[in-house]
């Protein structure tokens, strides 16, 4: 992205803030920064800030750093406009608001500390601004349309791969280990999140972490994984048989979740909601009789971050906007017995959705 993307990004932005009356918006979720600066995707480890951006009504933004940063910031930034805080970074972020920003500040509260708007909030005007940013990112651009899909093709290959691949008496960890060699060899920067690989009774945990178990003569494993092509992500599982002899219950499932999986995928069009698709996934399972084993929501969205707006369950008051990119990942799981998930990248369209 150049530099008159994220400038594009910042004037929508400020848009939105005079729609809300904010003379500043406070942007301190990492992704955030970066959709609206190009400045540092990941913040480098929990509990620390690689900086925040101040957007002002009046088109004078800053972007807020430490010396750590400056060499980086400088490259995407112009350095007159560039505040390194040396001490306390809440305290002197609220400092630069004081004199800069003339009225209410927006902060994006689900991504500040009680601790740092402590020390912010003096003297300052301050109302929740959360999702503002997240509502732009929501719909893609066609540039990021196209990076989600090469980071998209990149997963296909490697489960294209995975039957070939897969064989009696290979552990969880090390099948993982080869996926993001893979993904590393072919172009990826990184893995998306860490994989999820499951052997047998291991997949009805849905977020399971790889161990040393091993794959039997006939057995199911569950591969969600992702791996992130130029910042943005993909996000695929599938579940495999290995062995001749597939369980019986284990394909009842999986032809289930990929009929639902289809019946969900048909309801989505412009001004569809969230909730209605999930809904009608649901609905499907269980009248099949095996809701009651399909324990998550149907899916969410996903750019520059895995889990990212909209998502789609029961609760959801978002509706499908044309250039939404969102995951449709209906699963069933059987406690100590087996689990199944099939998932699909899915892009809105003007008339339905496309499979990425």
């Amino acid at each position: 992205m150049d530099k008159l993307t994220f400038e594009r990004r910042r004037e929508r932005v400020r848009s939105l803030m005079r729609r809300e009356g904010l003379a500043a918006l406070l942007v301190s979720l990492d992704a955030n920064r970066f959709y609206l600066s190009g400045f540092e995707l990941h913040d480098p480890q929990a509990g620390e800030s690689s900086g925040c951006l101040v957007i002002l009504a009046d088109g004078k933004d800053w972007l807020c750093t430490d010396s750590r940063f400056f060499a980086a910031a400088s490259r995407v930034w112009e350095e007159e406009r560039i505040f390194l805080y040396r001490e306390s970074a809440p305290k002197q972020v609220g400092g630069l608001l004081r004199d800069k920003a003339h009225g209410v500040t927006g902060f994006e509260a689900r991504h500040v500390s009680v601790e740092y708007f402590d020390l912010l909030s003096p003297g300052l005007s301050l109302r929740r601004a959360d999702g503002l940013v997240e509502g732009l990112r929501a719909v893609k651009e066609p540039e990021e349309l196209r990076l989600l899909d090469a980071a998209c093709r990149l997963n296909h290959r490697l489960m294209d791969r995975m039957p070939g691949i897969l064989a009696p008496g290979q552990s969880e960890a090390d099948l993982a280990r080869g996926i993001e060699r893979f993904f590393r060899d072919n172009g990826a920067q990184e893995l998306a999140f860490a994989s999820i690989v499951a052997v047998g009774a291991n997949a009805a945990l849905p977020h399971a972490i790889p161990g040393q178990d091993c794959l039997g003569e006939n057995c199911g494993i569950l591969i969600d994984v992702g791996c992130r092509v130029e910042d943005y992500c993909s996000d695929q599982t599938r579940s495999f048989w290995v062995g001749d002899t597939p369980d019986v219950q284990w394909s009842r499932h999986l032809d289930l979740i990929r009929a639902a999986q289809e019946r969900a995928i048909l309801a989505i069009r412009p001004g569809a909601a969230m909730s209605g698709i999930y809904g009608a996934a649901r609905k499907y399972l269980e009248d099949a009789g095996v809701g009651e084993l399909f324990t998550h929501g149907l899916g969410h969205g996903i750019g520059l971050q895995t889990h990212e707006a909209p998502s789609l369950n029961l609760s959801s008051e978002a509706v499908v906007r044309p250039g939404m990119v969102f995951t449709v990942e209906p699963g069933l799981y059987v406690p100590g017995s087996h689990g199944v998930r099939w998932e699909y990248m899915v892009q809105a369209t003007e008339d339905g959705a496309r499979v990425l």
